[in-house]
Order: structure tokens, then sequence, then C-alpha cells
């Protein structure tokens, strides 16, 4: 597999369908799977460690997952932000205000298609 979407909660696959959409037409491997920074750290954790080239993050209200995940591999973290709260505002500032050395790409909100894009094209480079 290529890329894991990983969504921060059921609430999210919404926004991780609409990525696995776009990988479909670029017949990019990939696999989506459910779990919280918060509520699921050791899962979170082994799911980095897997073989995957790519992660895409989706996560609203605190939106540590992306961040944590980037914390836990020197692999590209594609953050998708989730208007859960604040139309998303305060989603996209956690994912897109990562400290140095911590970096995470951040996508427009809900907008999982162009985390999609993004995977293909650093994939592209990759290959």
């Amino acid at each position: 597999m290529k890329v894991l979407i990983i969504a921060g909660s059921e609430s999210d696959m919404k926004i991780a369908k609409k990525a696995a959409g776009v990988l479909d037409q670029y017949n990019i491997k990939y696999n989506i799977e459910v779990a919280s920074a918060h509520r699921e750290p050791d899962k979170v954790e082994e799911l980095v460690k897997k073989d995957y080239d790519v992660f895409i993050a989706i996560a609203g209200l605190s939106a540590a997952l992306p961040g944590f995940i980037a914390s836990h591999t020197k692999k590209p973290v594609i953050g998708v932000p989730v208007s859960a709260k604040l139309g998303g505002l305060d989603a996209l500032l956690s994912i897109a205000q990562m400290p140095k050395g911590v970096p995470v790409a951040c996508v427009g909100i809900d907008n999982g298609q162009n985390a999609a894009h993004l995977a293909a094209r650093i994939l592209g480079l990759a290959d």
C-alpha cells in the first residue's frame, strides 16, 4: 500500500471517502483506518509504523492527529481539517501551525480530494 488515510473518528469518514475516490482515479493503493490520537494513541503509533509512503490524516476539533502522526514518522503527512466547530478554522490552524521540525502539509477545510491529489504528486516525485 502506498497511502494510509486515517480518520480521527467515524464522523470523518465522508472526507476519507472523498480522498479515496481520487486515489482510485490514480490507481493508487491505499487503506482507510479510524483512529484517534487522543483516545487510541497506541493504535495510531502502530499504524504509522507500517509500510506506507504517505499519510493523510483527517481531523476536526483539536486536530492533533496530523501532528501526532508527523511526530512518529519522517514520511509526508497531509492534514485535512474538518469543519466540526468554528467552520473548521480551529482545525485548520491546529494543523497549519506545527512546530519546527514536525512538518505537516495542510489542505483546505473538508478538502479530502486535494489531500489525495497532493499525495499523488508526492508519490510521482518518488517514482
